[in-house]
């Protein structure tokens, strides 16, 4: 037999023995899990939305302070005076 008549096989016994009762409440537990889940999801990105903010605010008032951009201040030696 080849393989693809056993899996044929396989499913017809599948199909042909007696199901398993489904709970009533399946379906609402189901929708309750769901709604959980998205809940989490939502806090999730919330929470990285603000961290990612955080972020993005420290990095301007570090630029500000420190302001990056500038060259440093040139490094002189004092003036010779007592020639």
């Amino acid at each position: 037999m080849s393989g693809t008549g056993r899996r044929e096989d396989e499913v017809r016994r599948m199909l042909e023995t007696v199901r398993p009762q489904v709970p009533a409440d399946l379906a609402a537990r189901a929708a309750e899990r769901g709604a959980r889940l998205l809940r989490r999801r939502r806090v999730l990105r919330r929470l990285w939305l603000l961290a990612a903010a955080g972020v993005v605010v420290a990095f301007m008032v570090w630029a500000v302070v420190a302001q990056p951009w500038q060259a440093p201040p040139a490094v002189t030696t004092p003036p010779l005076e007592s020639w």
